[in-house]
């Protein structure tokens, strides 16, 4: 922690989205009036919600593999000297029954430790970071984020949030539930559809139009990615990239019927993710369909900047 010129604090803060599927480590510079600049923005597939739907238990097998992921970013933080971790947990610890044990598992290991929160403030924050880059651009905004546990869908505007649901369905649950094979069958996808849409609260949607519709996390940055044919991830081409739903809707056939060695030949889609994106892009799907939706905005952000904007009103207050 240092001062600028004028006497105003400036910290290095590290947000740690330890999410259902994926592990997401963002630092960055910042002060009372907001992020100066990023310094380091990584994710790591850690599957953190392996099993957890079907018994509600983080396995042994899973503790390890989190330490060393743990770990790893504990090196990149003194790497980059920061000043404050903020690691927050969301779907699969909060359905674990053992999550206590392992935040302390991490706590003791790493000395990290580990926020787990309600799915209202997981999506309070994840709008926050969602509409930061689109200031200005609309009066309304929604948000939704496809984890791997769950999806959380926001309505507000750059002030205030007006509504915020959680859903208790994500990418891996529901490919721990239905989408077994790969491909999956005709009666698979079915009956997924079918479920996604039974799981839509149809009845907040309404607080939805007009807004300017912003998708983050790893379903839709995949997908902006494979529209546009990218060969290496460019979040510059990534954030504020549109897709209509016939958009969606081509890639999910072009993939649908590919086995997971065949969806892991694709270089936009990240090793760990073949397995569990046709998942995201049909709850994408549904969601669209839901909303009468025809064009979604993609953000690269989410939870882990909002995580950051967090720890700034404490700056400042």
């Amino acid at each position: 922690m240092d001062r600028n010129g004028g006497g105003e604090c400036i910290m290095k803060i590290a947000s740690i989205d330890v999410g259902t599927n994926t592990m997401l480590l963002l630092i960055v510079e910042v002060d009372k009036n907001g992020i100066i600049q990023v310094l380091h923005d990584e994710q790591v597939i850690a599957r953190l919600g392996k099993g957890v739907d079907s018994n509600q238990i983080i396995n042994q097998e899973t503790f390890l593999r989190a330490e060393n992921f743990f770990q790893a970013y504990k090196q990149t933080c003194d790497l980059y000297a920061v000043d404050k971790i903020v690691a927050v947990g969301t779907s699969a610890l909060r359905d674990a029954k053992n999550r206590e044990e392992f935040c302390a598992y991490i706590q003791q290991k790493v000395g990290i430790t580990i926020d787990v929160i309600s799915g209202d403030e997981e999506a309070k924050w994840t709008y926050r970071g969602g509409i930061s880059e689109f200031s200005g651009q609309s009066d309304k905004y929604s948000v939704i984020d496809i984890g791997g546990g769950s999806t959380e869908i926001i309505v507000g505007n750059e002030k205030e949030i007006v509504t915020k649901t959680s859903i208790n369905i994500g990418s891996v649950r529901l490919t721990e539930r239905i989408l077994h094979q790969s491909p999956p069958e005709d009666s698979a996808i079915i009956e997924a559809h079918e479920f996604i849409l039974s799981q839509m609260p149809k009845d907040q949607f309404k607080n939805m139009s007009p807004t300017m519709t912003i998708g983050v996390a790893g379903t839709l940055t995949t997908l902006a990615s494979l529209h546009q044919h990218l060969q290496e991830y460019d979040p510059k081409k990534i954030s504020g990239y549109q897709l209509t739903y016939e958009n969606i809707c081509e890639i999910f056939a072009l993939l649908k019927d590919k086995n997971l060695e065949q969806l892991k030949l694709f270089p936009q889609i990240s090793q760990g993710r073949a397995d569990i994106l046709l998942a995201g892009i049909m709850i994408l799907m549904g969601f669209m369909e839901a909303t009468q939706l025809t064009t979604i905005t993609v953000s690269d952000r989410g939870l882990r900047y909002g995580i950051v904007y967090s720890e700034i009103e404490k700056i400042i207050y």
